[in-house]
């Protein structure tokens, strides 16, 4: 009996190279998954399909993820404000550890003898794969072509053709993963400390110079409208932002950071949507909630990040985490006015019912209606009490 092997399939020459060998080599029939994370069209799925089949796989399935990607994951990314190193919204890192869970649940389903991805053994990725696979499907064995051989793109375009595959591909200037929550970019400006990427290397070009406003309405924390335009689902309305926020060449930068494996790199990025629903919903946060909700939010925030980041996202306790920001939301609910410009964005201000900045109680260096001087007197001499011990002490 033919053994089964789940290939992630990408349609790149890596997976297009793991598809042909996986078969005429070792033998596998193979079923190529793609998991669309934000990152594909209707026709660009259905060429997928067909770059799969004329490679000669059993199967092709493209999973829509989009909807249990947000749900999952993106929902907490945004319900903590979660910037990896106070600039990268995690897009890949979220990306792959669903993609693999959607293609081990596949593996488990069809009854799968091995799992094969296409990532090399340089980067992050390998290591999300890996880890998923291990915890999700245990006596699954996982087969990574390209980490193995060590192979050069020649050589595999060389072995494609050998089989008959004749390919089209060509050797890209950038390297770009598109996902609902951003896009990132590779190219040769990355593989050093220097120099920023060029214009031309980001996919979303300016097309607007004049400003526009955007309004923003969260309920519990969650996107509900966009100019007053109301969604069934917030994944809708993110994809309504990066359309209206793109535009303006809004969400660029680069990232630097330690990869799991030990190493420095840097990566490229636009993420127009995620960077500008984070920072609106911060500011929504920082008029709804008290000043100690904020300081433990931010605190277990970085935490979340960080553990998402290192393939550890199975772990208990990102659920129990994910409580604790899914309650902080309670109060998240309002509006947040925004203004686009080119390369930027402002925050304007919220409109909110449960905004604590109100004047009822006083207005921040203008005006006190709650206390008397004679009570500020009295909660500053116990507040500076042990301090005046200390120095006391210790003079």
């Amino acid at each position: 009996m033919t053994k089964k092997v789940v290939l992630a399939f990408s349609g790149g020459l890596d997976t297009s190279y793991c598809a042909k060998y996986l078969s005429e080599v070792l033998g596998y029939e193979v079923y190529a998954v793609t998991v669309n994370t934000g990152g594909f069209s209707k026709n660009e799925e259905k060429e997928l399909e067909k770059r799969a089949l004329k490679l000669g796989v059993k199967e092709y399935r493209c999973v829509d993820a989009q909807q249990d990607y947000y749900n999952s994951c993106v929902k907490y990314l945004i319900f903590g404000n979660i910037l990896k190193n106070n600039t990268y919204p995690l897009s890949v890192s979220a990306e792959r550890t669903i993609q693999a869970q959607e293609i081990a649940k596949f593996a488990t389903k069809i009854g799968a003898d091995a799992i094969a991805h296409g990532s090399t053994g340089a980067g992050n990725d390998q290591v999300r794969f890996d880890l998923i696979f291990q915890v999700m499907c245990p006596s699954v064995e996982i087969i990574t072509p390209i980490r193995d051989q060590y192979l050069s793109r020649e050589e595999e375009i060389e072995f494609l053709k050998i089989y008959g595959y004749e390919t089209e591909f060509q050797k890209a200037q950038y390297s770009v993963n598109k996902g609902l929550w951003g896009t990132s970019v590779g190219g040769k400006e990355t593989l050093t400390s220097r120099n920023y990427l060029p214009e031309e290397a980001f996919p979303s070009q300016i097309e607007k110079s004049e400003p526009s406003e955007l309004k923003i309405e969260f309920k519990n924390g969650e996107i509900t409208a966009v100019n007053g335009e109301h969604f069934e689902h917030p994944v809708s309305a993110i994809q309504k932002i990066e359309k209206l926020a793109s535009v303006y060449g809004i969400g660029r930068d680069i990232h630097v950071g330690d990869t799991i494996v030990g190493i420095k790199g840097r990566v490229g990025f636009e993420a127009a949507a995620a960077l500008v629903i984070i920072k609106a919903h911060h500011l929504l946060e920082k008029h709804t909630l008290s000043k100690y909700q904020q300081m433990m939010k931010s605190q277990l925030s970085d935490w979340y990040g960080n553990w998402l980041h290192e393939a550890l996202f199975l772990d208990p306790i990102m659920r129990n985490i994910e409580s604790f920001l899914e309650d902080s939301q309670k109060t998240v609910s309002g509006k947040v006015f925004v203004t686009l410009h080119p390369y930027r964005f402002v925050l304007n201000g919220i409109e909110s019912d449960h905004d604590l900045m109100s004047d009822k109680f006083g207005s921040y260096g203008e005006a006190n209606r709650a206390w008397t001087g004679d009570d500020v007197k009295g909660y500053t001499k116990i507040l500076s009490n042990s301090l005046n011990i200390y120095h006391q002490i210790n003079k």
